[in-house]
């Protein structure tokens, strides 16, 4: 159940808190104080798309909180955990911030969501019908998502659009394999023969580094060990090596310490030289003792060398990139020989496709309970419609097997006794159309598992008799689920269990509006305004009381619970922009 609603810099609102209550609450008003943007604040942490336009102007971001009691929602409770999203026990908060430049962020739990996430915990919290939605009941998508939704069939529908996937899948594979096995049988013979070369030279990782450098030195061999023998001889071997020198020049300035100590930094330095030139001469007596012409192996390199060019140019890459070559000629290989043959293929696209036709049966034999027992729901609202003899019917049209199952839903009502039932969108005019919605969406209501519905304006459009009938269904709705309806029809309003009047004033070009939580007194005026328009008379409050008398005790009275601990006569929630 909704608990709390929080608003900031949204549309025309400055900064809002509202507590809401149990059992049927309806917001009145004249048309554009706002009404309707507490559902489309509402709607936002529901993970409805966000656009910039929503950011109060002047604004930097506009920000919604909604809080929900989860206690009697232990799904909710196990999605939330299993996506480490809980927080407080009994407690779900939504949020969703809007940049100015449009940019979104969702929150449950304090914890960062997407707009899908958002939407995947609010259908276990809210479900609200629009006042446009009967606009949308004559598509056959609709007319099948609401019979499946009243059925509660929503696991069997994934398993069926899944098997269909997978039925699907097999199916591709088998015509994909039918269609392109000569192609196919020629790649695989390429293949193996590009393996066959690369196998049969086996190229390893990292070889063609190693074999350019060794055919580097061996090619230069001659050039390597001359320049090695005449380093070795101008450092240590010949007349006047380096190391003589330099070991007579660090003995002769070691013998003139006594006379300047300074001498002994410069010594050092040439001693590290020393040793330095010392590591460098044996080096190369080892480098010069393993060093020797092999003209034999230098021919090898190069044969080797040859071959990976050929065959780096046979397949139009680097030499450095044959094993990778190696490895995805490899690879597709196995991918082309794993297909398997098309018996195979067709064995699995038949078991495949028979799990689909188990499920696809199971789901229409609950789609053909559900349609019954749904066109007897609506049938006996719609008595209680102005549509007195009027029938409606759920059609179930066999088509072809599809992801959504072996049938299409077709909604076919009859207003009146001597007209037969005919598809909604060719019979119903538009005050029908209105009333066939309501009366559908109160059906479902009373299945629905949310514990929350919210109706915005779903009552255009009717009047009198009808719009006192249509309060006390909602009423009544109100007993099993957190109703909050949106309304000008003063009888909607008088079934309700606490009422809220949503008005709008400017003052100094700012535009200010506020909401009213009306007690007993408060809502006989608002009534009484609804009645009378402009001019309220005694006999208009007169009406409006009566009226609040029948609505309230012709059926079990909800007790209301004050919002925010106030029951004063008018306690006023001030929205400014």
């Amino acid at each position: 159940m909704l608990r709390r609603l929080l608003i900031r810099d949204f549309v025309i609102v400055q900064e809002l808190e509202l507590e809401f209550a149990a059992g049927m609450t309806v917001l009145t008003g004249e048309t554009g104080a706002g009404k309707s943007i507490l559902i489309d604040a509402l709607m936002l942490t529901l993970g409805e798309r966000a656009d910039s336009i929503a950011v109060r102007q002047g604004a930097a971001r506009a920000d919604v909180l909604a809080e929900f009691d989860i206690n009697d929602q232990p799904i909710l409770s196990r999605w939330l955990l299993a996506h480490d999203l809980d927080g407080d026990d009994g407690v779900c908060m939504l949020r969703r911030v809007i940049d100015a430049n449009g940019r979104s962020r969702g929150m449950i739990n304090g914890h960062p969501v997407t707009a899908a996430q958002l939407r995947e915990a609010g259908q276990w919290l809210v479900d609200i019908h629009g006042q446009h939605q009967h606009q949308s009941l004559s598509r056959p998508a609709v007319q099948r998502a609401l019979l499946d939704a009243y059925a509660g069939q929503d696991v069997l529908t994934a398993e069926v659009d899944q098997a269909w996937q997978v039925w699907q899948q097999h199916c591709e594979a088998r015509r994909a394999l039918a269609d392109n096995s000569a192609a196919m049988d020629a790649e695989r013979e390429r293949l193996r023969w590009q393996l066959q070369d690369l196998e049969t030279l086996k190229v390893l990782p990292g070889e063609w580094s190693q074999i350019s450098a060794e055919h580097s030195r061996l090619a230069h061999a001659a050039s390597l060990i001359d320049a090695t023998q005449v380093s070795i001889e101008a450092l240590a071997e010949g007349e006047g090596a380096l190391l003589n020198q330099l070991s007579s020049v660090i003995t002769r300035l070691q013998s003139l310490l006594v006379h300047d100590p300074q001498l002994s930094e410069m010594i050092d330095a040439l001693q590290s030289a020393l040793i330095y030139m010392q590591e460098g001469s044996h080096g190369l007596r080892r480098y010069s003792e393993r060093s020797e012409l092999d003209p034999q192996r230098l021919r090898d390199v190069e044969v080797r060398l040859e071959a990976l060019y050929a065959v780096a140019r046979k397949y139009r890459v680097e030499v450095e990139a044959l094993p990778v070559i190696e490895q995805q000629a490899r690879t597709r290989l196995e991918e082309l020989t794993s297909i398997g043959d098309l018996e195979q293929l067709l064995v699995q696209e038949s078991a495949a496709e028979a799990v689909y036709q188990q499920r696809a049966l199971k789901l229409s034999a609950a789609r053909q309970r559900a349609a019954k027992q749904l066109a007897a729901a609506v049938t006996a609202a719609m008595q209680d419609l102005a549509m007195q003899g009027g029938v409606f019917e759920v059609v179930l049209l066999p088509v072809s097997p599809a992801a959504y199952g072996l049938e299409q839903i077709e909604f076919r009502v009859s207003p009146h006794v001597s007209v037969e039932a005919q598809s909604m969108a060719r019979t119903a005019s538009g005050g029908e159309l209105s009333r066939l919605s309501l009366a559908i969406q109160t059906v479902l209501s009373q299945v629905a598992r949310v514990p929350t519905l919210v109706f915005d304006e779903v009552d255009v459009g009717i009047g009198g008799r009808v719009a006192e009938i249509v309060g006390q269904m909602l009423r009544r709705l109100g007993a099993q689920h957190q109703v909050m309806c949106i309304t000008h029809l003063p009888q909607v309003a008088a079934a309700a269990n606490q009422q809220w009047q949503v008005s709008k004033t400017t003052v100094a070009g700012q535009v200010s509006s506020q909401v009213s939580i009306l007690d007993a007194e408060g809502r006989v005026g608002e009534i009484a305004r609804m009645l009378g328009g402009v001019t309220i008379t005694d006999t208009t409050r007169k009406h409006a009381v009566e009226m609040l008398v029948q609505a309230q005790s012709a059926t079990v009275f909800v007790a209301p619970v004050s919002i925010l601990g106030k029951k004063s006569k008018k306690s006023k929630k001030s929205i400014k922009s």
